[in-house]
């Protein structure tokens, strides 16, 4: 089948986690014989940010790490989407695109209706700015594919569609899996992005605090990091890494002895069940996790098994502390969540099952 895939970046995931499962889902429909095309606006703000921290070697680099996986880039001002769409079978669209494009689109489809037309969600402003995601022209799309199930509802309950399905994002294995031949470089590590100020307490009470209460080595990779956070993390003693490109994360996961999750506050509170795609990638990756609170609603995971929770900062201290010490209940609790963690990914969460999915949904909807 030919794929035709609508993202606001394939190419760069400079603050674009949706990069992430979009490059693994591409490459397992191309490694299936599929035609992928994945359609990406030249002036994005992700791919702009990402020439500007890495250049052009950064984009040098992702197409060697994802030879199977690469973008096209159109004008915004001069593009016809019919041009792409005429041969297609399924198209995909994300969110992040312009409402003008999803509208052409879904306009394209009510008079060509050969392929199964999608919306992809994944992202909060469904439940934290409705009426932006209201504002979306989805009458002639076929549904939506919304990364959990509360989302799914929004849409189906605020009539925006008129079906939806859940799709999880998932670890691309191919890229994410342990390493464990890399020297130790310290204690802690989290990879994420500060942001626009949604989880500020919450980075404080569940890494910051913990690590300086602690004396621990820790590192901490992201972008969109104020003056103030920098400074935050220098007084406990961390050190700051700046961006990282993703398929870098494996590497950096291998060297240390134990990550975080830390949500958004978005997440944490207003959509249970979605946990974002950073867990999926951390256990892959064979490293111990210890999360902030968020419900597990849907059951992608076994919470004290495949990783651990902590309530607060407190207990995240205390976490910490166990698992990080030489005792021989530390040492055996952390390789367990780590065979656990892996497990579970492999068994339920992989970009293979993901597509798996994919293609039985498109199945029951063509038949």
């Amino acid at each position: 089948m030919r794929f035709v895939i609508f993202a606001h970046s394939l190419v760069s995931d400079w603050n674009h986690g949706n990069a992430h499962f979009l490059r693994g889902i591409a490459t397992e429909l191309t490694c299936r014989g599929h035609h992928v095309e994945v359609h990406e606006p030249l002036d994005g703000w992700s791919r702009q940010n990402l020439l500007l921290e890495g250049g052009t070697q950064a984009i040098a680099d992702f197409e060697g790490v994802y030879p199977l996986a690469r973008g096209k880039y159109y004008d915004a001002k001069t593009f016809d989407p019919a041009h792409v769409l005429g041969d297609a079978d399924i198209v995909i669209v994300h969110e992040w695109n312009s409402h003008n494009l999803v509208r052409r689109i879904g306009e394209h489809h009510s008079r060509h209706p050969h392929y199964r037309l999608f919306f992809h969600d994944t992202h909060h402003r469904s439940a934290t700015d409705p009426s932006a995601m209201s504002a979306y022209d989805l009458q002639h799309y076929d549904g939506v594919l919304a990364y959990g199930n509360i989302i799914r509802d929004l849409y189906l309950r605020n009539g925006w569609a008129r079906r939806a399905w859940t799709w999880h994002e998932a670890a691309d294995t191919r890229v994410f899996h342990p390493m464990p031949e890399k020297e130790k470089a310290g204690d802690l590590v989290w990879i994420g992005n500060w942001g626009d100020e949604e989880r500020t307490l919450e980075l404080r009470e569940f890494l910051i605090e913990p690590v300086r209460a602690l004396k621990l080595k820790a590192k901490v990779y992201g972008v969109r990091y104020p003056q103030h956070a920098l400074d935050e993390l220098r007084s406990a003693g961390i050190e700051y890494g700046g961006w990282l490109p993703n398929y870098l994360a494996p590497e950096v996961f291998a060297k240390y002895r134990v990550t975080v999750h830390v949500p958004r506050r978005p997440y944490a509170s207003a959509l249970p069940g979605i946990p974002t795609i950073r867990p999926f990638e951390a256990l892959a990756c064979g490293v111990p996790l210890i999360s902030a609170p968020w419900s597990d609603c849907e059951h992608l995971f076994q919470p004290g098994k495949d990783y651990l929770r902590a309530r607060d900062g407190e207990q995240m201290a205390e976490q910490l502390r166990f698992i990080l010490s030489e005792s021989r209940p530390a040492r055996s609790a952390a390789q367990s969540l780590i065979a656990s963690g892996l497990e579970c990914i492999h068994r339920r969460h992989t970009c293979v099952h993901r597509v798996n999915e994919l293609l039985n949904l498109v199945s029951g909807e063509v038949n």
